[in-house]
């Protein structure tokens, strides 16, 4: 699958200042002791919202918003100071929870966008902010203490560590006589909250390692790790993660003396995480053990000595480098806990989890820089040595262990920082470059995925890295070769991440080193946006690159070797495109040397290998036969003959569909009609019986492919058979893909043969129709392929009363409503149909100048009656059906009308209305049918088109019987909205509610026993009732006519049908009716019907339903308070008491029928 890229906008100013400090003075005016009011607390969520969003839109380029931080940030910083002064000073003050917590999220988001050390920089730091923050944050009924104000407290810790690193005595806010107090109370604050999870933690460790880090308490320190060391040992996981945020930052803070004094218990520390398995299992843990050994290591060792080498080439295109360096004193003593340290870290690059290598693989590059160079040496092998440890002499990348992934990923990473910091010696380089070439392709399959990915990635990395710091002049030796596997790595490889990595670090030694041959136009031809997506990649960039005959061979052999033996299918499929369009570049000379290659392959016991060279093979067959030159023939033969190498059993072989497709693609493409001939004494014998068993075949693509098998037939020999009809269903189902392809030019006499084949397939009165729903399926998507097939000579093949036969059978499709255990599969059939009718029409009209008496071809009634069946197909339940029919009537809309007189017979009617509901805007373009929030408001409104309105009636009336919510919802809304915009009698509009009504009752006219119409008639009618639209009917000349006979449609027979979900309905028409003067008597009487109905569950709907209706509406009568009490009292459900609860019906509808002639 192709990856979906998208474009993000690049700014190059913060464009939306003004609106952002306009949103944010609202939020920051407000009072937040005061709760707001439910206009403002709207007001003030969408100013919120809005910032969010603004910091979601500047999110990659946050520097944009530097110049304005202090203007930005410095007010939500005083308002939170405020704020807290306020609390402090009046601790039993009620402040709003909702306000104060949307000044913390906007303090959180400042932070998430630009990070902590950025932002705490514009907080309040003057000495007396200690006591205000201290004692906000330490308040016992406060808003800091709210569960759900974690936001607040995070910022008030990072408040308070920002005061801790003003240089001022602490003890000047202690009480004489408690001396040390303030220092006790920031640690406790800081201590309580090192076991809460997420930020708070965060925030904590930040402040005590701020705290540790002050001359005035840095004798707590060793209190501290000793209390962390307790921590460790009981295991408690949240509560140790805190612990070790604090030692890494106290270790990176504090100063050298204070470290080497807690040398031992940083020892001793990381010993106790190492060999407890419960904190030894958490992947925080791990990493920040790594951290902390890492940078302890940094700390006994003297001052950095080196700073990284950079490349780069001036605009002449000379190479040069710059290195900083510091005399370095290679009698350096390294002290012993170093090597130990060291060894901690290469056995971390090894870890399971990516954080906890990457933070070792940092830790050894920043060491390095610190150690004599023949030292450094010494680190760059051992990394180096760790990818011979799951290596194996001779084998490939593709034989080594799964569990190898990390310690190879561990070792690029860790190569990467070595040599991104100026570390590879040229000694190295090769041996580095070796281990990288592997490390390119490292992708090895595990079950149903592969893994390695990650692996790929690191290894564009260390070659990235390289080019910014490598001598120029020691990497020119392997330029060439690096140059092909970074080309091939950013074209072939099957993750977008690591086709950009590569293509970046190609680009990286392009522009710093120049040694690549050819770099500047390959690389805009294989550049970061253009490797995107897979298929452009594939199919486009690497046949440019292939151009440049140094990259063409390394391009061809990775395809082979690797992509045509890709796990995934779509890998190889993918891959025989680009080798066929690479081999194009040469085919005389590339082609057949490809196919050999490829042909080695067949003899694979791996089903991808063979699957792989068989697509391989095809595409270069493909391309021989475009060509169509003299030698193309034989080619092509030559190639054909491959097949006899692949046992018969494999490509037969019950699961190996991939290979039996791909068999028979690579037969329709070589097969030359000497093959034909030769019968068994072919060069591939068996090539007739793979063809037979692949017709046979249940899966649709290997039916797709025997069907391309028979259409090169068909050019060369008679395929016509009746064996297709009479054969299993497979076979039947292959009947739709082969007749529509086949070449009639070649034998004439096989075309009305195939036609009728497929009408007698398909028609449902014919005693040859077949029952497969995916063989009718196959059969009417065949039609539109047989009519492109003889267009050049239609009038010739088809006279226009077999097309219209064509067109009827087609029509006829659309009422294919055929169920099973798998739903509607006969949406399978309308769609075929729909984009059948569609295809013929437009082909019709292109041809229509060449095509006398076009009229009888397609008449116009035929074309419009055909038009509304396909709107009703828009606007009925599936969402996929709708969404073909509406892009099918769009493509049709837009179609030119045929070259004939009187052409405006075929425009499709209410073009005018259809333009600006469906193709007004550029949204309309974008929205697909499916979407009933979208559609139905707008279909609605084609009722007005009187010669579509029956069909799209039905359509819409069975989108809300529908129990889908997503269309019965919308579909509802749209029509009850659409009847109260209409007039109640036919005049200037061209629909009035009165037509409406007769619609609907004609939609049920004959078809009263299908529950599947008439319900959803009844909830139509029951909704415009619930909605008062048809009160005004009765003042219409036949209005009460109309209602009367509703009435009757909903209670004929009501006893007698079986249905509960129709019955319910007509009782709510029954009951609804009420509210209507000019038939609430007559309903009032059929309300006993449905009371004294035989299923208790009628009864006792409508005694609640009437309860509900009497209750909640006003009428022009008043009913009894007798009836209500008899729809209370009476035991409606009751089976044993059938005299009484009749009795009580009877006197319900006589209560009601007196009330109602009484008003």
């Amino acid at each position: 699958m192709d990856e979906d890229t998208h474009d993000t906008r690049l700014f190059a100013a913060f464009e939306r200042h003004d609106e952002f400090v306009a949103a944010q003075n609202i939020l920051l005016a407000v009072d937040l002791f005061a709760e707001p009011s439910r206009e403002e607390q709207d007001a003030e969520y969408e100013c919120s919202l809005k910032l969010a969003l603004i910091f979601g839109e500047y999110q990659e380029q946050s520097y944009l918003l530097d110049p304005y931080l202090e203007s930005l940030v410095s007010p939500v910083a005083g308002c939170l100071r405020k704020y807290a002064i306020a609390c402090v000073n009046s601790p039993g003050a009620q402040s709003s929870r909702t306000r104060v917590q949307r000044l913390a999220d906007l303090l959180h988001n400042y932070i998430k966008f630009r990070g902590y050390k950025t932002i705490t920089r514009f907080f309040p730091h003057e000495v007396a902010d200690l006591s205000i923050a201290l004692d906000f944050i330490r308040l016992p009924s406060g808003p800091v203490s709210q569960v759900s104000q974690w936001g607040l407290r995070y910022a008030v810790l990072l408040w308070l560590s920002l005061i801790c690193r003003i240089p001022f005595d602490l003890q000047q806010f202690d009480d004489v006589t408690r001396p040390g107090e303030t220092a006790n109370a920031i640690e406790v604050v800081g201590k309580d909250r090192l076991n809460m999870a997420g930020l708070e933690r965060e925030g904590a460790a930040t402040l005590l390692s701020h705290f540790y880090a002050r001359k005035d308490t840095r004798q707590r320190s060793a209190s501290f790790v000793e209390w962390s060391i307790t921590v460790f040992r009981s295991s408690d996981i949240l509560l140790s993660i805190g612990a070790l945020q604090v030692l890494c930052e106290e270790v990176k803070f504090g100063s050298s003396e204070q470290l080497q004094a807690f040398t031992q218990q940083f020892s001793e520390i990381t010993d106790t995480l190492e060999q407890n398995a419960t904190l030894g299992s958490n992947t925080l843990v791990r990493k920040y053990r790594t951290k902390l050994l890492s940078r302890v290591a940094l700390r006994l060792m003297p001052p950095k000595v080196s700073r990284p080498r950079l490349t780069f080439r001036n605009l002449e295109g000379e190479t040069s480098d710059e290195t900083v360096q510091e005399g370095i004193d290679e009698d350096t003593e390294i002290p012993e806990e170093v090597d130990t340290i060291l060894e901690s870290l290469f056995k971390a690059l090894q870890d399971k989890d990516t954080v906890v290598r990457w933070s070792a693989a940092k830790g050894i590059a920043r060491l390095s820089e610190r150690l004599p160079s023949d030292f450094c040496s010494q680190v760059l092998e051992t990394i180096l040595g760790l990818f011979e440890i799951h290596s194996v002499a001779g084998a490939s990348v593709y034989d080594t262990p799964a569990i190898a992934e990390a310690t190879w990923h561990g070792a690029c990473l860790a190569s990467a920082e070595m040599a991104r910091r100026g570390l590879v010696q040229a000694a190295l380089l090769q041996c580095l470059l070796g281990w990288l070439s592997k490390a390119l392709y490292f992708d090895i399959r595990k079950g149903a995925h592969s893994i390695g990915s990650n692996v790929r990635d690191a290894a564009a990395y260390v070659i990235w890295a390289l080019a910014r710091a490598q001598d120029p002049k020691s990497f020119s030796p392997y330029a060439h070769e690096l140059a092909q596997w970074l080309v091939c790595v950013a074209l072939f490889d099957r993750e977008i991440h690591i086709r950009r990595a590569a293509s970046a670090a190609f680009q990286e030694h392009v522009g710093r080193m120049g040694l690549f041959p050819h770099g500047i136009n390959v690389l805009r031809k294989s550049d970061f946006y253009t490797v995107s997506v897979r298929r452009n990649a594939f199919t486009v960039a690497a046949p440019q690159v292939a151009e440049h005959l140094e990259y063409r061979s390394s391009l061809i052999d990775h395809l082979i070797s690797i992509t045509l033996r890709h796990w995934d299918v779509a890998m190889r499929e993918l891959g025989a495109q680009a080798l066929r369009r690479i081999c194009e570049l040469d085919l005389e000379t590339l082609g057949l040397e490809c196919a050999s290659k490829l042909a080695r392959s067949l003899r694979s016991v791996d089903v991808a290998d063979v699957h792989g060279a068989l697509v391989g093979l095809t595409g270069i067959s493909e391309a021989y036969r475009v060509q169509g030159s003299e030698n193309s023939a034989i080619n092509r033969q030559k190639i054909f003959a491959f097949i006899a190498i692949v046992p018969e059993s494999v490509v037969l072989a019950s699961r190996n569909g991939l290979v039996l497709a791909a068999t028979c693609d690579l037969i329709a493409s070589s097969l030359i009609p000497s093959e034909v001939e030769l019968q068994e004494k072919s060069l591939v014998p068996h090539w007739r019986n793979i063809v037979d068993q692949a017709l046979r075949h249940r899966n649709s693509a290997v039916q797709q492919a025997a069907a391309a098998v028979m259409t090169t037939m068909s050019s060369l020999t008679d395929c016509s058979s009746d064996e297709f009809r009479q054969g299993p269903q497979p076979l039947q189902q292959t009947l739709g893909y082969t007749l529509g392809v086949l070449d009639y030019n070649a034998h004439p006499h096989a075309f009305p043969e195939g036609v009728k084949c497929l009408l007698d397939s398909v028609n449902p009165n014919s005693p040859t129709r077949m029952s497969s729903i995916e063989a009718r399926r196959n059969c009417f998507q065949a039609f539109p392929k047989i009519i492109a097939n003889i267009l050049p000579r239609l009038t010739e093949y088809l006279d226009a009363e077999h097309m219209c036969g064509v067109i009827n059978v087609l029509d006829s499709g659309l009422d294919d409503y055929t169920m099973d255990e798998r739903g509607d599969v006969g949406s399978w059939v309308r769609m075929a149909c729909i984009q059948g009718l569609t295809s013929i029409f437009e082909t019709l009209f292109r041809v229509s100048g060449s095509v006398p008496e076009f009229r009888n071809y397609l008449p116009a009634e035929r074309y419009h009656t055909v038009i509304a069946r396909i709107l009703r197909q828009g606007v009925e339940r599936l969402d996929n059906v709708r969404q073909i029919a509406g892009e099918c009537l769009l493509r049709l809309f837009r179609t030119p009308l045929p070259g004939v007189p009187h052409r405006e017979e075929w425009r499709i009617k209410g073009s005018e209305l259809i333009m600006k509901l469906f193709l007004n805007d550029a949204s309309d373009a974008v929205t697909g049918w499916s979407v009933g929030e979208w559609l139905f408001p707008k279909a609605v409104e084609l009722l007005r088109v009187r010669e579509y309105r029956q069909p799209l009636l039905i359509g819409l009336i069975l989108s809300v019987g529908t129990r889908t919510g997503s269309t019965h919802r919308p579909a509802s809304s749209s029509l009850v909205s659409f009847a109260q915009g209409l007039p109640l009698s036919p005049g200037e509009s061209n629909y009035s509610l009165v037509e409406l009504c007769d619609d609907l009752i004609e939609c049920t006219q004959g078809r009263t026993t299908s529950n599947a119409v008439v319900v959803p008639v009844l909830q139509m009618f029951n909704m415009l009732l619930e909605a008062d639209v048809l009160s005004r009917l009765s003042e219409a000349d036949d209005g009460l006519l109309k209602l009367e006979k509703l009435l009757h449609i909903a209670t004929r027979n009501v006893s007698r049908l079986k249905n509960v979900q129709r019955v319910q309905e007509s009782m709510k028409i029954a009951v609804n009716l009420l509210s209507v003067p000019s038939v609430a008597k007559s309903s009032s009487e059929r309300i006993l019907d449905f009371l004294s109905h035989p299923y208790p569950k009628i009864r006792t709907t409508t005694a609640e339903y009437l309860y509900t209706f009497i209750q909640s509406r006003e009428l022009d009568w008043e009913a009894d308070e007798a009836v209500e009490e008899l729809l209370l009292e009476t035991d409606w459900s009751s089976e044993s008491m059938e005299v009484e609860v009749k009795a009580s019906a009877a006197r319900v509808s006589d209560l009601l029928s007196s009330a109602i002639t009484e008003q």
